[in-house]
């Protein structure tokens, strides 16, 4: 994962427990480096031990980390230089939905080893969709969730979001209900 992953980490950690906090978390991890750079591709091991240190530091399960910082995230990217195409991404909530996928296209131009996950998104209803997520990292499915949450608040909606569906095979989506 790229350093702006981790820097988002990093920024929610120290936020919300000090810098103190995040450097138990950094050294438990093995990251000996105290900066990370947001263009710079990072093995996604590291990203997984970070929030596995500060499970264990902030004594706090590892998919609720998750979910905060999915909401932290959408919120984190808007401030770091990322709002406007967020902005260009949709104005709606489920036009940003629908618009995912351009989204990381838009940002694999900036970081050429990004892997992004897939998105789908079915219309059910005006106020409803169904949300295929697609990817090959594991563990991630409360970050998503608590992306959803950010997006939410993003778009000044209360979003109920309703995990439906574990991925049971390679290639095989996620699913979730997306209500507002």
């Amino acid at each position: 994962m790229y350093g702006l992953v981790n820097k988002a980490i990093q920024d929610m950690v120290i936020k919300d427990h000090g810098a103190q906090k995040w450097n138990e978390i950094r050294l438990k991890a093995g990251m000996e480096d105290e900066r990370f750079v947001s263009l710079k591709s990072y093995p996604d091991k590291l990203t997984y031990d970070l929030v596995s240190a500060a499970s264990q530091v902030l004594g706090a399960d590892a998919e609720n980390i998750l979910a905060a910082f999915g909401e932290h995230w959408v919120l984190y990217t808007a401030n770091e230089g990322y709002g406007d195409m967020l902005d260009f991404t949709g104005s709606t909530l489920p036009e940003f939905l629908k618009n995912l996928d351009l989204l990381h296209l838009r940002v694999q131009n900036m970081m050429p080893h990004l892997q992004p996950p897939k998105f789908e998104c079915i219309e059910i209803t005006e106020n409803e969709v169904e949300l295929l997520y697609f990817s090959e990292r594991e563990g991630l499915v409360p970050m998503v969730m608590g992306l959803l949450n950010g997006l939410g608040q993003r778009f000044n909606v209360n979003v109920q979001v309703e995990y439906t569906h574990k991925k049971e095979a390679s290639g095989e989506p996620h699913r979730f209900r997306v209500t507002w």
